[in-house]
């Protein structure tokens, strides 16, 4: 591991000296006017993806970049109610554009995302992806940053109360997508069912989501698709930006704020940002409120580096601390912001060296970094914990992309990581261990006519070796290795209309806990054993899409069938309890996953959009009984309706005013995994929400933005099939009744742009 630290140190200085005398600095101005009027655009966001870095039109409508490289780069114009704009920028000869924006309507904009062959148009992608924009983020109600993307189409969460949430994508989850913030897989222990993804919310620009086999760019463990999100962007040379937000919530009252100050001093650049929150119990109208639902949560994050016209270096360093109380089953008439027992302690740090240098005719980035994750489980006593864990892992990346080369775009790198786990308390549930992983890959891309073809190839190889402890855990060793890739293809039929076929691979090797675990998951409230005998999970997926968009009118289908051979999952033993819990071991077989996503956006005035979406996956394990033929976890069909009316866009004191009302309807879940009663059937039940929200400006500028957001408006008590929480005892109640989802909750956010 040293090795290749040292090597990737070597390519960043070598990349650092050998690009920066010959790339000449370049400033780049430009206008951006509203397509009707013709007035200028006050606070446009022009990002340089390439560069990390972005910057926002003045009360002119102009915006300026100094010291960028002579080379072509892509930019990205966006605008709140208007149509995202796309274009590629030869600096060499360019030092001014004009841009015209346009109102939004029903078509489908252009959006950069980071693919499965690299970075790339959306619609030029072949696998589905979504994108929650900043806006969207703003105007969501959430309690983490899982719960705020789980809403798009194809999307869930796995829940254990407020506090923590797991994506799953078309019915895959746990370690089967793989989270990446700040450039790097976010590694914190997320094997465990109350094991959420240690991120604050509040400093995430914008999310990407890409669904199916990923392993292709990202390795084992993307089997299901890549959480991909963005933060802050750099400024440009010569702003500053702070920004102050804060949240209340009426349900479990929720409060939080969040403060960043950020800058780029003539190429130095630092960005700041420290956010708090906490929350009590949540309640409803069954259960009133659900004891030990209560959370805290600090996060601070840091940005120091350089943009230069050769790239940029930017080292990030984060810190995240949540205290959730855990819930056991208990309910109340009281509520109370402080942690009870039993209750966990999260600590996650973070520090990365991002690297991004114009080499040549294309784009090297290398980048390394350190995470240590420490979980500890409190039970009988605040002050000194039962399970604790603490993950140390060194991540690292260098690939090469290369732009138009003879047409080709081309994408080529190796990246893995490093891990150690100890087991630092008195109770155990899994042992020591020690991983390494690396692997190499290869991606290619190109544009023939109507034909956009992509693809690539991925070697990865897993090593594991778990540590013996006493008599609960024996010392043993696993190598995985794998061959996978994709092969996809996007024929323009008209310009508004594609169609859309992508093939891949993904393969995932067992984790620890599968493999080796022994002992009270007391999240869970269940006893857990590992199966050392489990292979890797390997996977075929085809996915099938096709798009069609006017100013009226979008449309999407997507299409998909997964086979997975040796599917993990655990299951309930029958009869066999275990320190007074049931208890659970881990198994495999081979699955069979079916499903679609559809939506429609018709926009039949200016100002209105009715939008609708669908979502349904059918998970099957292939040659089982009845009980056992379904996957478990696999979420519910579900519909979502929305209605939104925007009453002013560009006005002088009120900016992009606007009123929404949604329905979210879940579908009775009868597919469920119901071999020694491990899951139960769930009744299905419709939300009703609505939100509002406005910019205010004064001479032009915007002082504040104000959202107003209800959700589950008629108070419905309903249980979510994802929720853990539905399968814990009640006392007073039938044996499996469960805790029921929060009721009724409204939101009140003010966000202010204070430079």
């Amino acid at each position: 591991m040293k090795k290749i630290l040292f090597l990737l140190l070597c390519v960043v200085l070598c990349a650092r000296m050998g690009a920066e005398p010959v790339v000449v600095k370049k400033t780049l101005t430009g206008h951006v006017t509203d397509a009707i009027d013709g007035q200028a655009l006050i606070g446009v966001t022009i990002y340089i993806p390439s560069l990390s870095q972005g910057t926002t039109t003045n009360e002119q409508g102009d915006f300026t970049f100094d010291n960028l490289p002579a080379k072509n780069i892509t930019l990205q114009v966006s605008y709140l109610g208007h149509q995202t704009i796309i274009r590629k920028v030869d600096l060499s000869t360019t030092t001014h554009v004009d841009f015209v924006m346009k109102e939004s309507n029903a078509m489908l904009g252009e959006v950069l995302v980071t693919g499965l062959t690299g970075q790339a148009l959306m619609k030029d992608s072949p696998t589905p992806i979504s994108v929650v924009t900043t806006q969207q983020l703003q105007a969501t109600s959430s309690s983490n940053i899982i719960d705020a993307i789980a809403h798009e189409p194809g999307i869930s969460q796995i829940t254990t109360g407020s506090g923590i949430s797991k994506p799953v994508i078309r019915g895959l989850g746990y370690n089967r997508i793989v989270t990446v913030n700040d450039g790097i897989r976010q590694e914190g222990q997320q094997w465990g069912d109350e094991h959420g993804i240690e991120i604050d919310a509040q400093s995430i620009n914008n999310v990407e989501v890409l669904k199916g086999p990923a392993s292709l760019m990202y390795g084992s463990d993307a089997l299901a698709g890549v959480v991909i999100m963005h933060g802050d962007p750099v400024p440009a040379s010569g702003k500053l930006v702070a920004s102050a937000s804060t949240e209340y919530q009426t349900n479990n009252g929720l409060f939080d704020y969040s403060l960043r100050f950020g800058g780029n001093k003539q190429g130095v650049v630092w960005n700041l940002r420290w956010s708090q929150k906490m929350a009590h119990e949540y309640k409803n109208s069954k259960d009133n409120y659900v004891q030990g639902s209560q959370f805290r949560e600090n996060a601070l994050n840091g940005m120091l580096g350089l943009n230069r016209s050769w790239g940029y270096s930017h080292l990030l360093m984060s810190y995240y601390h949540l205290t959730p109380s855990m819930c056991e089953g208990e309910i109340g008439d009281a509520h109370t912001y402080a942690k009870t027992l039993p209750f966990q302690q999260i600590h996650h740090y973070k520090a990365v060296w991002d690297n991004s240098f114009f080499l040549g005719k294309g784009l090297l980035k290398a980048l390394v970094g350190y995470q240590q994750n420490r979980r500890q489980e409190y039970e009988e006593s605040a002050d000194e914990a039962g399970l604790d864990f603490r993950l140390h892992t060194i991540n690292y990346d260098v690939h090469y992309s290369l732009e138009d080369e003879c047409g080709w775009k081309i994408n080529t790198g190796v990246g893995g990581m490093y891990q150690r786990s100890e087991n630092l308390g008195d109770e155990y549930l899994i042992p020591s261990y020690v991983l390494f992983d690396a692997g190499i890959f290869a991606t290619a891309v190109r544009e023939i006519g109507k034909w956009n073809l992509s693809g690539g190839l991925r070697f990865d190889n897993r090593h594991l070796h778990s540590f013996a402890l006493e008599d609960r855990f024996t010392k043993f060793s696993r190598s995985f290795s794998a061959l996978t890739g994709s092969v996809g293809a996007v024929y323009a039929v008209t310009p508004d209309m594609n169609l859309r076929v992508n093939l891949a691979r993904g393969f995932r090797a067992p984790n620890l806990s599968e493999l080796a675990s022994n002992g009270e998951h007391e999240g869970t409230m269940r006893y857990e054993l590992g199966n050392q005998d489990l292979k890797a999970e390997n996977s075929w997926q085809v996915d099938c899409g096709w798009d069609y968009s006017s100013p009226i009118v979008s449309l999407q289908l997507q299409l998909f069938a997964s086979f997975i051979d040796n599917y993990i999952f655990s299951a309930r033993l029958q009869d066999v309890v275990t320190e007074d819990l049931p208890t659970y071991q881990f198994q495999q077989g081979d699955a069979r996953l079916l499903g679609a996503e559809a939506s429609i956006d018709i926009h039949p005035v200016e100002q209105l959009h009715f939008k609708n979406s669908f979502s349904y996956v059918n998970a099957r394990q292939l040659h089982q009984p009845e009980e056992s033929k379904y996957l478990p976890m696999t979420p519910a069909p579900r519909f979502n309706s929305e209605l939104r009316y925007d009453f002013i866009r560009d006005g002088r004191t009120f900016n992009n005013l606007f009123l929404k009302v949604g329905l979210e309807c879940n579908l009775r879940q009868d597919n469920f995994y119901a071999a020694n009663n491990t899951e139960t059937a769930t009744p299905g039940y419709t939300l009703l929400s609505a939100s509002a929200g406005t910019d205010f400006k004064i001479h032009g500028r915007k002082i504040c933005s104000l959202y107003i957001i209800g959700e589950n408006l008629t108070d419905k008590a309903y249980q979510n099939h994802l929720s853990r929480l539905k399968y814990l005892d009640v006392e007073g109640r039938p044996e499996r009744s469960g805790l029921y989802n929060m009721g009724r909750n409204v939101t009140f956010k003010l966000v202010f742009p204070i430079l």
